[in-house]
């Protein structure tokens, strides 16, 4: 195992159970910044030379060039990347454009979002399942399409679309939402597309269905009064 002592941005540590370990940092335009834990002090030292060669070395270095074997994560190439290019750091592997930002999921995995949204992907690191994406905000697995009105029952292509059909791209001006009422969901009857209303009590209840999604929200309202003036407490999100 190589000696710590003798190594540039490498410092032991000692885990509760007694167990040794190495942290790797870098200090980057006065910002003090680490990357990463290693079982080993060599590892840990590569990391740090990996970074110092990005950052302050090599301003060729791309995203393209990071390869699977660095022993630096992608995740933090990603944000070094972005520190050194935009001058801005972020805790999360996001990297800035002049109207828009990339979010990186994996190299092959990138999500597009307006300025507008930098400030909350900042600061809440995305998770992946399936087609979905989420945050986790407040100890709870947050759907980031809520932040754009698509329902969690909202069907692709009918109640909401990616105009340039990429559905990793999150811009506003790259979405059209359809459907933005609670309860409403489109359906499909003879060949035609109505608005069909449920609503949640120990279970959902179906309401009916209705032409337009305009009728099908006022008629979600109805039946939430109702429910509340016999007496439902409940917080029925109202359209």
């Amino acid at each position: 195992m190589a000696d710590a002592e003798h190594m540039e941005g490498v410092y032991q540590a000692t885990k509760k159970n007694g167990e040794t370990y190495y942290r790797s940092s870098i200090t980057y335009r006065r910002r003090h910044i680490s990357l990463g834990s290693y079982h080993d002090a060599l590892l840990a030292h590569l990391a740090y030379r990996s970074a110092s060669r990005l950052i302050a070395e090599d301003s060729s270095l791309t995203l393209e060039d990071y390869r699977s074997t660095s022993v630096l994560g992608f995740e933090k190439w990603v944000i070094l990347l972005n520190f050194r290019d935009n001058g801005i750091y972020l805790g999360t592997p996001i990297y800035i454009r002049p109207r828009f930002f990339y979010y990186y999921l994996s190299p092959s995995h990138v999500l597009k979002f307006d300025t507008d949204d930098l400030f909350y992907y900042s600061s809440h690191k995305i998770m992946c399942r399936g087609s979905h994406y989420f945050v986790a905000d407040y100890g709870m697995k947050v759907n980031i399409a809520s932040r754009y009105g698509i329902k969690s029952y909202a069907v692709p292509g009918v109640d909401y679309d990616f105009l340039n059909g990429d559905p990793t791209d999150f811009r506003r001006e790259n979405l059209c939402i359809r459907n933005t009422y609670h309860g409403v969901r489109t359906v499909m009857e003879q060949g035609k597309y109505r608005y069909s209303v449920r609503i949640h009590v120990n279970g959902y209840y179906k309401v009916g269905v209705y032409d337009t999604a305009v009728e099908a929200a006022i008629a979600y309202n109805k039946a939430a009064d109702i429910l509340k003036k016999n007496g439902l407490r409940k917080n029925f999100l109202q359209n």
